[in-house]
């Protein structure tokens, strides 16, 4: 048994809570992510961690809503979970189709 502020928790209990809060953490470091992303590039910027960290984090703290059984948290991760797969999806297939940058033109050092 653990316990903390005056309720005490079995080992079981405290391991399932130390999970919830890394789905937190990893779900709150993708802010973190996203805005040094966009201080780099004097932009607004969403870069694809920020997509897989929404992803893991959403999934970790889905499944620990799942575990205490609270339906208003669970709808709330489920529904994020679908977005963010959805949007790693759609930059999957961006990736796919962007054709490479054409090859230089013209003459190179060297051969003149």
């Amino acid at each position: 048994m653990i316990c903390l502020f005056e309720k005490c928790l079995s080992y079981v209990d405290a391991a399932w809570i130390t999970f919830g809060f890394l789905g937190q953490t990893i779900f709150f470091m993708r802010w973190v992510v996203q805005w040094l992303a966009s201080e780099k590039h004097a932009e607004s910027r969403v870069p694809i961690a920020f997509w897989y960290m929404s992803l893991i984090g959403g999934l970790i703290t889905l499944a620990y809503a799942i575990h205490i059984k609270d339906p208003v948290f669970i709808a709330g991760q489920s529904v994020g979970a679908i977005v963010y797969l959805r949007n790693l999806m759609l930059i999957a297939r961006t990736s796919r189709v962007t054709p490479p940058p054409p090859a230089p033109s013209g003459p190179t050092k060297g051969t003149g």
